[in-house]
């Protein structure tokens, strides 16, 4: 059964709502900054677990000290919809160690 994409309206209010996530065209991508490669690594499982417990997958880049997640659905067309945004919430919730100003 396919996902209903979200209303541009839709988008921009619950894009608001996260900080630190933006919008690249159908997908919401935030970088997370932390304090050392191994933080990144458990970082990215924790994002994995969470997303295999919603069965919705992000695309994650793993570089030194950051991770990328971004997020579109693809049985919504490639669009972004509510379970986007409901996974990065759930994101938002993890404890990490974040990257200081050195």
């Amino acid at each position: 059964m396919a996902t209903s994409p979200l209303s541009e309206a839709e988008i921009v209010e619950r894009l608001t709502a996260l900080t630190g996530w933006e919008r690249d065209g159908d997908k919401i991508v935030k970088t997370f900054k932390l304090k050392n490669y191994t933080a990144g690594l458990v970082f990215a499982c924790a994002v994995g677990s969470i997303a295999e417990g919603m069965d919705h997958h992000p695309d994650m880049y793993i570089g030194w000290r950051k991770v990328t997640v971004s997020y579109t659905t693809h049985d919504a067309g490639n669009k972004l919809s509510n379970k986007d945004f409901t996974a990065a919430e759930a994101i938002e919730r993890i404890p990490y160690p974040a990257a200081g100003n050195s």
